[in-house]
């Protein structure tokens, strides 16, 4: 990363700890973030994306001790994790005690990936904490990948913008959630399901697919 765009960041980092809510880029689509301790924050941003209520928020952390301070990352979960993290892979985890209801749609569980972008991991780690991750689209629209297509409606709520040029595109990350040795595909996405099995040695207990 170089010194300017490394400013930028620094620069969105801090409007992150202040309180605000950031559009930045990941290794897919342009997300919308707020630090995931901030729980005004995340009012804020559900309002501002018209997230329907009881949905949960998916997190991004610059590394797993961000993730560890959100959630339980153990067993079969912590080989996928050490095998194909950093990348577009958000694995459901239990959520730690005090994490927001915003987030874990009172599951007890929290979506969270290290993610593929460089710029994505660095946000976090500047800011202090796992952000929020949710496509900066209002809710049902198209996510963008790049600033030039956010939604003028969303762009006037959020407090900054942090433009580093087109993301990839492409499918959303993959969600999958392990209970034990059992893997449950929540949503299939840029991660096949052939890797993630691939990365466990092979089928892993019962596999099962829910979602699109």
């Amino acid at each position: 990363m170089d010194a300017q765009l490394e400013a930028r960041v620094a620069e969105a980092a801090a409007v992150l700890r202040a309180g605000g809510i950031v559009v930045y880029p990941t290794e897919t689509f342009y997300g919308l973030g707020a630090l995931a301790s901030d729980d005004a924050a995340l009012v804020r941003l559900a309002a501002a994306k018209l997230r329907p209520e009881g949905k949960p928020l998916p997190l991004v952390a610059a590394d797993r001790e961000q993730v560890d301070r959100v959630a339980s990352l153990e067993g079969a979960a912590a080989r996928l994790a050490g095998r194909l993290w950093p990348g577009p892979l958000t694995l459901v985890l239990p959520a730690r005690p005090g994490l927001s209801e915003a987030i874990t749609a009172g599951s007890g569980t929290v979506g969270v990936r290290i993610p593929g972008s460089e710029v994505a991991r660095a946000l976090a780690r500047m800011a202090g904490g796992a952000l929020v991750s949710t496509s900066a689209n209002l809710s049902g629209g198209p996510p963008p990948d790049r600033v030039e297509a956010l939604d003028a409606a969303l762009r006037g709520q959020v407090d900054h913008v942090l433009d580093a040029g087109p993301t990839p595109g492409g499918l959303p990350s993959t969600v999958v959630a392990i209970a034990g040795e059992t893997l449950r595909v929540v949503r299939p996405g840029a991660v096949s399901i052939e890797q993630v099995t691939a990365a466990l040695g092979g089928p892993t207990g019962a596999l099962h697919r829910t979602g699109p």
